[in-house]
């Protein structure tokens, strides 16, 4: 009987536990990054790699290099993110490090 009542109880805690901590894991949440990417399509398209004002964002994460001859990983990417440049204004006070993983996971799935 007590092993019964244990393993409902860990079915239990793990049933109520694991969607979270996946959603709050450093990969970041693409499904939020989408939403946060919507003040970026200003800017950047992500259906296509075409330039908008900034570059096209489609396939970033499977190019060999970014549009500044950089290897596009991510922590080239949050530095761009973080400092801006060539008219892109710098993020590093206006996001978080939690949306900043958001975005990078939202950008890895165009």
């Amino acid at each position: 009987m007590k092993k019964l009542m244990l393993s409902a109880a860990v079915a239990a805690l793990l049933a109520g536990t694991l969607p979270a901590q996946k959603k709050e894991s450093a990969a970041g949440d693409a499904d939020k990054g989408k939403e946060l990417f919507e003040q970026c399509s200003v800017c950047h398209n992500a259906d296509s790699d075409e330039k908008k004002m900034g570059p096209g964002l489609k396939g970033l994460f499977k190019k060999a290099k970014m549009a500044n001859g950089k290897p596009a990983n991510e922590a080239n990417v949050r530095a761009i993110v973080n400092t801006g440049g060539n008219g892109m204004p710098a993020y590093q006070e206006i996001l978080q490090d939690n949306e900043k993983n958001d975005l990078i996971a939202y950008l890895k799935t165009l």
